[in-house]
């Protein structure tokens, strides 16, 4: 029988299983894969389809779960949602109630109790040190867990209850009537409860059984964590015991020093105080020294290549990994002298780094009818489509331009790197880090104002400085500088053309990126690929980035190719997949990246490389035998609450922070971008009108200046003479394209705080 086939649904866990669901008239019952977790109901057209495409979730809290036959059931909410579902057989729908039923009676519980629990559960404590925070939370979701069993055993004695109940009902009736017509209508429903009975019975050994097998493996890690903390705090009192005998030395060779205190770390000291000196010093270096090397692991290993390639190209695979490995080695020695050195005065004479912020207020939720407003809108350029704050994150796109930044220690590494085509590899990696930050940032940034600016120095913390400016309005664009200590400059220059199509919007971005690094003097450059931000009528948004890359060294001729897979549903691919081939000029691959562009690259090296079989579309696929890949990017995770702070990352959260001697063209000092962080929308949005108002004022004044100056008035109609501040257009013998490049002055205009030049523009 296939009565065996399908899992017994065991209360607490998730069931999953297939499903003939009833669509409508035409198609009647269609499959569809359901999965019952944690009291809701929900289905897919595959199984492909739960990572990312609900099609339905219906709470079983509030629902009726009807039997209509032998196959057939009903699940239904009170009208909102219903669903006519159909099993294989009669023993499969049997499964499904059961499943169904317990869920129901858990959630029924839960909901009834959920008001009362958070008064009733107990504040816990905090644990200091981050193991002892770990295993704290280890112990309360273990905790949880045999709390959830516990409430699954009572539930499935409940049942048992009912279900023996109702089969004894049966058994007795059945005793009672006589041999007739309806003797096969009672049979039919002993055999049915008896069926309910023994499936019920069935998850009650199975939830015990669960219950017994975490309860024994706990036991046992409770065990050895409770060794753990006692062989921790004796390490702690036998450390304490230490320091406190330290102190009273220090204290001792204090009092009996005959220096100043300020010399009294000096090594060369040769009397007693001077001596003691010198001996806590060392002791001092020895932790400092041990600290660091806790801290900063070493970051390249040895990758094992194939046997027959070591005597080939060990040389320079090894070359390679000691090449890494002794410039890292080189700046950790660095880190570790200077905070192990006792008489070195930098740190006497550094200014503690500014705290940035780590929250910004919540946003609000507001509702907005966006039928009403986009539906005028299909077909024409998003920049020139007056939009509510509703739709806009609190940042201008010069402040999202700047946050190309974030993975700045990519183009760090990159600086050092002896070999040009692993310096491509690091450039790649910094493109794709680029589109970390949009996968969840739905919200449309602020068109910014022509002649707005956006500087973010972070010269003290991070060793870069990065200045923006609108240089045009339409089209709008944007030109970005950022220059580094460790040795590169990135500038970029940005047109964005979008278009509404309805269902989904495509950002297409304009003009190329370029970054040089002063060591190699080697000029990168490329653009970027087509942003689409889907469901924008109905549905859930998401946003998707396709197209291709490629990253070109103008120097040596090095290329790196990009690709950026489109999200399919059809496609087995992970999504956001993103390819790379590095090559050199010659068209030979040195090098593969592969991962996603929301999550991490890695990159390996090539060895060989082949033609393969032919592909799907008939073209022959190149085959790379390559050593084992190394992680050379990874996203950083997002702030605690994000979700609720528009999904901005860390940085992101500091790039609007009030900030002292901007220039007062800066995103900062924007008005209705500021109102909508302080969640005040309703002013936000008639700041704006206004703002964008004062701004066609200004050009129209430009082109009536324009025609005056012009030969004739059909010469100078349509001129906007705006010049840039901090930017002028440039020809680039290297790319050989046109863009505006940073000309200099405004950093030596902050420091002496003279911005008579800025335009008003808030």
């Amino acid at each position: 029988m296939s009565e065996s086939k399908p899992p017994t649904p065991t209360p607490g866990d998730t069931y999953k299983g297939w499903l003939f669901k009833w669509t409508n008239y035409i198609k009647g019952y269609q499959r569809r894969w359901f999965v019952l977790s944690n009291g809701l109901l929900s289905y897919y057209r595959t199984q492909a389809e739960m990572g990312h495409t609900c099609r339905g979730t219906i709470n079983l809290a509030t629902a009726n779960i009807a039997v209509e036959d032998s196959c057939n059931f009903v699940i239904s909410n009170g009208g909102a949602q219903t669903y006519h579902l159909k099993a294989n057989s009669e023993v499969e729908r049997q499964r499904w109630i059961t499943a169904l039923e317990l869920a129901k009676a858990k959630a029924v519980d839960m909901q009834a109790n959920s008001d009362d629990s958070g008064d009733e559960c107990p504040a816990v404590p905090p644990t200091s040190g981050q193991g002892g925070g770990c295993r704290n939370s280890e112990v309360q979701s273990t905790l949880r867990t045999l709390n959830s069993k516990v409430e699954d055993l009572t539930t499935c004695n409940d049942l048992i209850v009912k279900h023996g109940s109702a089969l004894q009902r049966s058994l007795s009736e059945l005793e009672a009537i006589r041999v007739g017509g309806d003797m096969g209508e009672k049979i039919r429903q002993v055999t049915e409860r008896a069926t309910l009975f023994r499936i019920t019975s069935n998850a009650m050994i199975n939830a015990c059984r669960d219950f017994l097998s975490l309860a024994q493996t706990h036991s046992k890690r409770w065990q050895k964590a409770l060794q753990v903390e006692r062989d921790q705090r004796i390490r702690l009192e036998e450390t304490l015991e230490q320091l406190a005998k330290q102190h009273n030395h220090l204290e001792r060779a204090f009092r009996g020093a005959t220096v100043l205190p300020s010399s009294f770390s000096n090594p060369a000291l040769g009397s007693k105080g001077g001596a003691s000196g010198k001996g806590d010093a060392s002791d001092e270096d020895d932790d400092n020294e041990f600290f660091d090397a806790m801290e900063d692991p070493a970051e390249f290993i040895t990758v094992p290549a194939d046997p027959k390639y070591h005597k080939r190209s060990g040389s320079n695979v090894s070359g390679l990994s000691s090449e890494i490995g002794m410039d890292d080695q080189s700046v950790n020695f660095d880190e570790l002298s200077l905070a192990s050195n006792p008489e070195s005065p930098q740190p006497l004479e550094l200014e503690p780094v500014r705290q940035r912020r780590t929250r910004i207020p919540d946003k609000p939720n507001y509702y907005l009818n966006l039928w009403s407003i986009m539906k005028n809108c299909i077909g024409k350029e998003l920049s020139k489509i007056p939009m509510p704050v509703n739709f806009n994150e609190p940042l201008s796109m010069l402040q999202r331009l700047s946050e190309d930044l974030e993975y700045y220690e990519l183009l760090d590494k990159a600086a050092k790197c002896q070999s040009s085509l692993e310096q491509m590899c690091y450039v790649a990696a910094f493109t794709v880090s680029s589109y970390s930050t949009t996968v969840h940032r739905t919200g449309k940034p602020f068109n910014p104002l022509l002649g707005e600016t956006f500087e973010l120095d972070r010269l003290r913390e991070c060793g870069y400085r990065s200045l923006c400016e609108q240089v045009s309005h339409h089209p709008p664009a944007a030109a970005h500088h950022a220059f580094s200590e460790k040795g590169w400059s990135l500038r970029q220059e940005i047109t964005l053309a979008s278009k509404f199509r309805g269902k989904y919007l495509s950002i297409m971005p304009l003009g190329s990126i370029q970054c040089l690094f002063d060591k190699s003097n080697n000029h990168y450059s490329w653009k970027k690929v087509t942003t689409t931000v889907h469901n924008i009528i109905v549905g859930k948004l998401w946003i998707d980035q396709s197209g291709e890359i490629d990253v070109v060294n103008h120097r040596t001729g090095d290329r790196c190719h990009l690709k950026f897979a489109p999200y399919s549903y059809f496609s087995r691919d992970v999504p956001r997949k993103v390819t790379g081939v590095v090559t050199d000029k010659e068209g030979k691959a040195h090098y593969v990246l592969s991962g996603t562009w929301d999550e991490k690259m890695e990159f390996s090296r090539v060895m060989q490389s082949s033609k393969g079989e032919n592909g799907t579309e008939g073209k022959q696929r190149t085959v790379y035998q390559t050593l084992k890949a190394k992680e050379i990017w990874t996203k950083n995770p997002l702030p605690e609450g994000a979700d609720n702070m528009y999904f901005f990352s860390s940085l992101a959260l500091t790039l609007n922070e009030p900030e002292d001697g901007v220039a007062p063209t800066d995103s900062r000092r924007r008005p209705d971008q500021r109102l909508m962080e302080d969640g005040r929308w309703d002013e936000a949005n008639a700041e704006k009108q206004r703002l964008e108002e004062k701004q066609r004022t200004t050009r129209r004044e430009r082109e009536r200046e324009a025609v005056k100056a012009a030969s004739s008035p059909e010469e100078g109609a349509h001129q906007d003479n705006y010049q840039a501040l901090w930017f002028e257009k440039l020809d680039d013998p290297v790319s050989g394209e046109v863009l505006h490049v940073y000309k200099g002055g405004y950093w030596e205009a902050k420091d002496q705080g003279s911005w008579d030049i800025c335009p008003d523009i808030f």
